[in-house]
């Protein structure tokens, strides 16, 4: 878990600094556009507020059915297949998958919008294909690989999105 924290925070704060590099560089004239930056800034504020909706939910539908016992926080025990979850697998990633898009856009940074954000949302698909599938593998064995076989990792569905943003869990 801290492994995680820590890959996402150097992510975020890497990728920005990276960005302002970029952006004295090749996008001298956008990145002094007052009119871009606060465009930018009003929907990357929208997304961000999205992405935690969806991270308030998704987490809470976990504490709710993934729990049994007493576990450290952000743990779970048992498989989860209500709520947006009966949907698809990952719906705290899809959310998650837009932060650094959202944080770009907050930052008005166009090189992080247009380069390291969407290298960044690769790199952490490609984390949930060799680090998290198999580890809910190993974790609910059978429930979870029968899972794997009906529900897709996201759902772009009305319904799908309407469950996942919605205000009750």
């Amino acid at each position: 878990m801290i492994l995680r924290i820590t890959t996402w925070i150097f992510m975020i704060f890497g990728g920005a600094a990276l960005s302002f590099y970029i952006d004295n560089q090749l996008f001298p004239l956008v990145y002094k556009d007052i009119i871009f930056h606060v465009f930018s800034f009003i929907v990357g504020f929208v997304l961000l507020l999205l992405v935690l909706r969806v991270s308030k939910n998704t987490g809470r539908t976990l504490a709710k059915y993934g729990r049994e016992g007493k576990l450290p926080r952000m743990n779970t025990n048992k498989f989860v297949d209500k709520g947006v979850y009966k949907y698809m697998r990952h719906p705290m990633h899809l959310g998650l998958l837009f932060f650094p898009l959202s944080i770009a856009l907050l930052l008005g940074s166009v090189s992080f919008i247009l380069i390291i954000a969407p290298i960044e949302i690769v790199f952490m698909l490609i984390m949930i294909k060799l680090i998290e599938e198999p580890e809910a593998k190993r974790k609910f064995s059978k429930d979870y690989i029968d899972y794997m076989n009906y529900t897709p990792w996201f759902c772009f569905r009305i319904e799908c999105l309407k469950k996942l943003l919605s205000k009750n869990v």
